[in-house]
């Protein structure tokens, strides 16, 4: 009896073995052309090579040397033959690059209403920030159907995203911002694993992407709500006293920061740069590597005196600032802010700690002067 006992338990574990499936299963928009890629270069890549293999037996057998006293002779290979063999495999070849490079271009820009959470990866956890201010470790949960990007920074060494089944893998970098997005198709439980060789315990800095239905998904939200990122962000900002310079007004030792985010920047060394998270990110630890032209290097740099989720949540806050802003078009930096006309809505010029511009009242012209054209925000140079 003992004996049947062992072997059944031995059969029942060779069937679980072979039911392991040769793929991961496929669980986002991305998967199936990341697929159709990979299996159409190993058909061209195995065609050539058991091409290769075969042709070699058959001349080895065809052109043997059957008599001791037989010597080889020169043939002249047709021109057309060599020009073929090297335009077909070359199309082939170069096809590789084609779809690569299309499919690198889908999956490289996430789309505008992707869901946005901050990843954290530190040895040996991955830890993330929801926009409403969920956090988690080694877990995430996402909305099927929801478009998802991952904004990724590491506090030690170099890691690595990788969710095989979503099949996107980013490598997650010190002081530096990458991003990755995907879109779950159906609903489960998802394996998540660090790549990158990133130190003792790098085994064990696995984790879990829950996919939920949108109501499942909400619910959970509702249930783990802890204040968003951009309202904590105003709690350090305020605290660190940020709104003492960036106030918008004609005294303002730092720059207007609604309408920020994704603008272009002008430096003082004349070079334009694009206001992202990178730049934000760097504008905080280090202001003085890149200071917007019209300003001075006086603002003191918190590298080291913050920790990566309170940068997260700075740069959540300054990029909530922008979306209230986005209906307004950059314009030339003018070297001084333009008063506000009357009856505009004081709301489309609040700058940042809600500390409004002092605008004396001789200065404020009528609508019909040529200079009551509404101030602009992010009509100052742009920040650092």
């Amino acid at each position: 009896m003992m004996a049947l006992t062992v072997s059944t338990a031995h059969f029942d574990r060779l069937v679980t073995a072979f039911r392991v499936p040769l793929f991961p299963e496929q669980a986002s928009t991305h998967a199936p052309n990341v697929d159709a890629l990979y299996f159409f270069m190993l058909a061209v890549c195995g065609g050539v090579s058991i091409s290769i293999v075969l042709l070699i037996l058959f001349f080895a057998v065809k052109y043997r040397r059957r008599t001791p006293d037989q010597l080889a002779e020169e043939a002249h290979v047709p021109i057309a033959l060599e020009w073929a063999w090297i335009i077909i495999p070359s199309l082939f070849f170069m096809s590789f690059f084609g779809w690569g490079a299309w499919l690198y271009f889908q999956d490289a820009k996430a789309p505008q209403d992707a869901l946005e959470i901050a990843c954290t990866g530190r040895q040996w956890m991955w830890k993330f920030q929801h926009p409403d201010g969920q956090r988690e470790i080694n877990t995430l949960h996402v909305p099927v159907g929801k478009p998802v990007k991952l904004v990724m920074v590491s506090e030690d060494v170099i890691h690595s995203m990788f969710v095989p089944a979503f099949r996107i893998h980013m490598d997650v970098i010190p002081k530096r911002y990458t991003e990755v997005w995907f879109q779950a198709t159906k609903p489960g439980t998802y394996h998540m694993f660090c790549s990158q060789y990133c130190g003792t315990e790098h085994a064990n800095m696995i984790g879990s992407v829950i996919a939920l239905e949108p109501h499942e998904y909400q619910t959970w939200l509702n249930g783990a709500a802890t204040g968003s990122l951009a309202l904590r962000g105003e709690a350090l900002f305020n605290k660190l006293a940020c709104n003492g310079c960036h106030t918008g007004d004609a005294e303002a030792r730092g720059p207007y920061l609604p309408g920020l985010y994704g603008r272009n920047v002008q430096l003082t060394t004349g070079e334009v740069i694009v206001a992202d998270e990178n730049y934000i990110r760097e504008s905080i630890i280090k202001p003085g590597v890149k200071i917007a032209a019209g300003y001075d290097n006086i603002m003191p740099g918190y590298d080291g005196q913050l920790t990566e989720e309170q940068i997260i949540e700075l740069v959540a806050y300054i990029k909530h600032l922008g979306k209230k802003y986005d209906q307004f078009e950059p314009v030339a930096p003018p070297t001084a802010p333009a008063p506000r006309p009357a009856g505009q809505d004081p709301d489309q010029t609040l700058p940042i700690g809600n500390v409004r511009p002092s605008v004396p009242a001789e200065q404020v012209p009528t609508p019909t002067s040529p200079a009551a054209t509404p101030a602009v925000p992010g009509s100052r140079p742009t920040s650092n």
